[in-house]
Formats: structure tokens, C-alpha cells, sequence
């Protein structure tokens, strides 16, 4: 009697066309008994303990012989055993293992689609069928790829990868250009900005680069001056504004988002969002050597500047051109105050002076309208020794000459554009991109590095950003969130731009005097509107108040010491003026954002449960 025997069953796998019959062995015990060489008598062995397995193909335990296995503590003391084996024993063999790896493949080749179907990243190269150029797409997988696309490495675009970066996203930038910009904007951080900078780790990037401390502004009006100091006793003694190249500063930016190993910086210019279900999945762009780009991630940040060709589709653009500056850099001058901006109230609009480095001035003349003198045939040369050099103080007014005679004159269109976002899923704007204010009070990179902290906080409780309904719903309160900051540096900038250009109005004229005066008080009188102007105080409530105080205080200087109907009429036109100023302003930034947050139940969005 055998003890062994190997009898061929069939087993069942699943194919596409139906059933596939694969012949495989079935190993049985045939008896309970072993034979010893030490032992004449043959014994019976009762098993403590039997196993049985069954084929995971079959449908029951009649479709194959069980497999019994028995076993004894004396085992072991086997010195011989004989099993014989059916004739069949390698055909069948051979026919299971056969089967074994067929099925080891058609289940190999079931999870390779599924993970496609959910999504898997790998590169593939395919063929533009409309002009021929070769394309790369990097598709997402839970789990792998990058968290975040962030289109733009400016101030925004660079602070914002490295807030991300730290926290553990993974971030992708895209810029169209990772050379030192060249701008004449941008070059004055609030002190208020320079909190921010501090909140994000950042505060190392205004080192290294001859920026200079700014403790103040000093405004000139028909030869007198009057000295304005930001607030900072309650701070710490580092705490000042900053002024600087802004493209030494964006590289400073660039250069420490790159330290980090999950952000990774990119040359290449953003063509277009990638929109599926109507969810931006990612973007396409052409890299500096002209190949054709998709990259992808649950959320794509789009902060590429004032001149942005992407915000069209994520928010109402209504961009409004005030004016533009005019730009020079006197060297090796001394500003009448140290450390302070300057703002000369000139006709017809302001100029402004500031330190960009121990050696530079910047100087900024605003030019009301679109258009500005040509360069090419003098008339802006002419222009700025003619109208411009006789308004300037004695102190700078040679370096302001020399600077024209050099000819390395820059302009930039001023524009202003309230945000008005629509909330589209997987994408959101940021920077000049999503909200401009004209730059005379140099407010923007202050509300840029406030809205990052305020996007930073409220993406940290968040593991998975791939749910974007729920992840644009919860980004809602973003809009709300950012107000304070936002909507009162937004407003004292285009209030302010329009109360010190001058007018033939006679009301304008009273309170554009007024407002000067005002500041001229000290105390509370300036302290109060500088706060506001630096940031350190963002409150659009005490910003309107201040800013009527301003309207009545010039209606008190027409009305003494002895009133008369026309003094009271241009009174009265003032008060209508300063409403005409300011109100539009704050129904373009909305009132109720702005002054009544808590009914908007957007300010009160959970984050989504991962």
C-alpha cells in the first residue's frame, strides 16, 4: 500500500472568454501506518492533530481531495520511509505550475489597470497630434507626485513654496523666469510685512542684500515737511520696515525655497490650467527649451503677477490704470531724513523717495493717466528737468538731474484691481495676480505675506488636499480671513493716491491741505494713520474714522475764525468729496466683509475630515 499518492483533479481559474480547466495534482495520505527498521510490529498511530487545505479555486471540498496531514512526537525517530508516486506525478506537476503562473500574471496584470484607473503617476511620452511635438504628462497617485503647483516664484509665488515646503507639502513651482528680476516696484516691506516675513521664517531674507531700515515716512508740501514714524516701541528693536533691490530679495526667497527637498523650482512658462469636470487638475507649460509640459496636483496656487494670462478664469478681473511711475536711482545722496520714505506732494500727483541700498535712491514720479512722455525722443527727459526737478527738495534736486542725464529711466503701468473671485475647484489665486492696490504707500507685499499665513493656517490640519470640493468650500473662508489686513491697506492706498494728487477742485484742493495739517499734529494724529499705512494696525473701522477726521478737520480750518456761505459750501462739497473717495473704495473691497465678518457663514468653514 502507498503512502503517498498524487491523483490530477482540475481546477477552475477565471478567464475573460469563460472558464479555464487546468489540470493540478491532489496529494492524499493513504494510510496512518510508517514502517521502522528497529521495530518488527507494526503500530497504529492515533493523530493528536490533523491539517486540511483546501484549493482556493474550488467551490467546495468535493471539487478536490483534502489534504491530511498527520503527525506524532515520535516522528522523528523515522530512519526510513517509502512512498511511491503515481505515474502522473510530473505531467501534473508541470500542468500546476503552468497554472500558478498564468494566474500570477492575470492577477498582476488586474492590479496594474486598477491603479491606472485610480490614478497612478508615471511619465509618458505622446505624440501631439495637432502639432507634432512630443509631450509629457506626469499623472497623480495617492500618495506620490506633488501637493501643490505653485505658478510664479515672485514674492508670493517664493514665499508661498517655502511656507508649504516646511510644513511637508509637496511643492512644484513654476516660473517663467529664475533670473534677478529687474523691477522698480516692489522695493519697500511695512513693517507690518516684515511681522509676516518673521511669522513664516523668512525674516533672513532681507540680509546679505544692503537693505536699509525704515522707520518712517517725511511728507514736503509747498516747502514745509512734516516727519511721520511708524509705531514700534510695543516691538521688538529689529522690528523697522525694509528697503531693497527687489530682485536681490527674490532671489534671496528662491534660493531658500530650494533648500528644501520637496519644493522643487522649475524654468518654464504656464501656457494654461488643466480643467477636467470642471476641476483644475494641474497645469501645461513649456519649459525653457520649448518641450511641452503637464504637470499635476490637487491644488494649483496662480500667483503670476500683475500681468497674469491665468486669472481670467478664476476671478472677475476689473484692473483699473491710474496712473504709472516713473523710474530713476539717484546715487551717492543723502535724504533730508535718514531711514524714511518721502513723499513729496507735488502737481499733479506724488513723488515718492526711498533707500534701496547705502548707495541708492529710488525715485518714483507718479504720471496721472496711461500714457507717459516718450523716452526715445527726450520729451521724458525734458518733461521731468522741467516739471518735475523745480518741485523736488534743494537736498536731492543735483542727483535727481545727474540721474535724468544718465537716461536709465524705467516706467510701470500703476494698477489697482479688487479681488472678486469666483471659487473654482482646484485652484486659487494669490498676489497681484488675485488683488492690486496702487502702489504709492507700498502695501503690496504686505498683504501678499499676510495672505500666505493665512492660507498656511489653514492648510495644516489638512493630510489630503485630493477631496477638492470640500477643499474649495473649506478655502472659502480664505477670502474672509484676509480682510483686515487686506481691505485696509486696499483702501488707505487708493484713498490716499486720490487726496494727494492735486486738482483744480476747490474742496480737493481744502482737503489735500487738510490731510497734510492733519498728519502735521502728531500724537494720534499721525500715529493712528501710519499704523494703518505700515500694517501694524489693520482695521478698515478705524482707517474710515480717521479718514472723516481728516474731512472735518478741514471743514473746522474753512469755518474759522469766521465762517461764511462760501466757506460752508466748500465745506459742505468737501465732506461730498471725501465720500466720493472713499465709499466706492470700500463697496469695490465690500462692505459687509469688511465691517460686519461675522454674518458670513464662510468665516466660520470646518476643515474637510481627511
Amino acid at each position: 500500500m502507498p503512502l503517498l499518492s498524487l491523483t490530477p483533479t482540475t481546477i477552475r481559474l477565471p478567464n475573460k472568454e469563460g472558464l479555464l480547466l487546468v489540470p493540478s495534482p491532489t496529494l492524499s495520505l493513504k494510510s496512518n501506518t510508517y514502517q521502522s527498521s528497529s521495530l518488527k510490529t507494526r503500530l497504529k498511530l492515533k493523530p493528536p492533530f490533523k491539517t486540511t487545505s483546501i484549493c482556493r479555486f474550488c467551490k467546495n471540498r468535493a471539487d478536490f481531495n483534502s489534504l491530511l496531514v498527520d503527525s506524532d512526537s515520535g516522528f522523528h525517530r523515522l530512519k526510513k520511509m517509502e512512498m511511491v508516486f503515481d505515474n502522473y506525478i510530473v505531467g501534473t506537476f508541470l500542468v500546476s505550475l503552468f497554472g500558478f503562473v498564468f494566474h500570477f500574471i492575470l492577477r498582476r496584470n488586474n492590479n496594474i489597470e486598477r491603479k491606472i484607473k485610480k490614478g497612478s503617476t508615471e511619465f509618458k511620452i505622446q505624440t501631439d497630434a495637432v502639432n507634432g511635438t512630443n509631450r509629457r504628462e506626469c499623472l497623480p497617485e495617492n500618495g506620490s507626485g506633488d501637493d501643490v503647483i505653485i505658478v510664479g516664484a515672485g514674492v508670493a509665488g517664493a514665499a508661498l513654496a517655502y511656507t508649504l515646503g516646511k510644513d511637508g507639502r509637496r511643492v512644484h513651482v513654476i516660473e517663467r523666469d529664475l533670473t534677478e528680476p529687474d523691477r522698480i516696484v516692489g522695493e519697500l516691506l511695512q513693517p507690518g510685512g516684515y511681522l509676516k516675513l518673521i511669522e513664516l521664517g523668512l525674516e533672513d531674507c532681507v540680509n546679505e542684500i544692503d537693505a536699509q531700515r525704515v522707520l518712517g515716512y517725511a511728507l514736503f508740501k509747498d516747502g514745509k515737511n512734516a516727519r511721520l514714524s511708524y509705531p514700534l516701541k510695543k516691538f521688538h528693536a529689529d522690528v523697522a520696515g525694509r528697503s531693497f533691490h527687489n530682485g536681490r530679495f527674490i532671489q534671496r526667497m528662491r534660493e531658500k525655497a530650494a533648500t528644501l527637498p520637496n519644493v522643487r523650482l522649475e524654468q518654464g512658462t504656464v501656457t494654461s490650467l488643466l480643467e477636467e469636470n470642471r476641476t483644475i487638475r494641474g497645469v501645461q507649460y513649456k519649459t525653457k527649451y520649448g518641450e511641452e509640459l503637464r504637470a499635476y496636483a490637487p491644488l494649483t496656487i496662480v500667483c503670476d503677477g500683475c500681468f497674469s494670462n491665468l486669472r481670467r478664469s478664476l476671478c472677475n478681473p476689473k484692473v483699473d490704470v491710474p496712473s504709472c511711475f516713473v523710474g530713476l536711482v539717484l546715487e551717492n545722496c543723502e535724504l533730508p531724513f535718514p531711514n524714511h520714505g518721502h513723499v513729496i506732494l507735488a502737481d499733479p500727483s506724488p513723488i515718492l523717495f526711498y533707500p534701496i541700498s547705502s548707495t541708492e535712491v529710488r525715485c518714483l514720479v507718479d504720471v496721472p493717466g496711461k500714457k507717459v512722455p516718450s523716452i526715445a525722443n527726450g520729451e521724458m527727459a525734458n518733461y521731468l528737468k522741467t516739471m518735475v526737478a523745480p518741485q523736488v527738495p534743494p537736498e536731492l534736486h543735483d542727483a535727481f538731474v545727474a540721474a535724468v542725464d544718465k537716461g536709465n529711466i524705467r516706467t510701470m503701468p500703476n494698477r489697482s484691481m479688487p479681488a472678486d473671485p469666483h471659487p473654482t475647484l482646484g485652484a486659487l489665486l494669490m498676489g497681484d495676480a488675485f488683488n492690486m492696490r496702487h502702489p504709492l504707500t507700498g502695501g503690496g507685499m504686505t498683504v501678499a505675506l499676510s495672505d500666505i499665513v493665512v492660507l498656511r493656517d489653514l492648510l495644516r490640519p489638512l493630510h489630503d488636499l485630493h477631496d477638492a470640493s470640500s477643499l474649495t468650500k473649506y478655502l472659502e473662508s480664505f477670502y474672509m480671513l484676509r480682510k483686515p489686513v487686506a481691505s485696509t491697506i486696499n483702501t488707505l492706498a487708493g484713498a490716499l493716491y486720490k487726496v494727494f494728487s492735486a486738482s483744480p477742485d476747490e474742496e480737493r484742493k481744502e482737503m489735500r491741505q487738510a490731510c497734510f495739517d492733519y498728519l502735521s499734529l502728531g500724537g494720534i494724529f499721525s500715529t493712528g494713520p501710519v499704523a494703518l499705512l505700515s500694517g501694524l494696525n489693520p482695521r478698515p473701522l478705524s482707517l474710515v474714522l480717521h479718514f472723516f477726521a481728516v474731512a472735518i478737520y478741514g471743514v473746522g480750518r474753512l469755518l474759522l475764525p469766521f465762517p461764511s456761505l462760501k466757506r460752508m459750501w466748500i465745506g459742505a462739497r468737501l465732506i461730498s468729496s471725501a465720500s466720493g473717495i472713499i465709499f466706492p473704495i470700500i463697496k469695490a473691497e465690500g462692505v459687509r466683509q469688511m465691517f460686519f465678518p461675522a454674518t458670513v457663514p464662510a468665516l466660520y468653514r470646518a476643515p474637510p475630515v481627511d
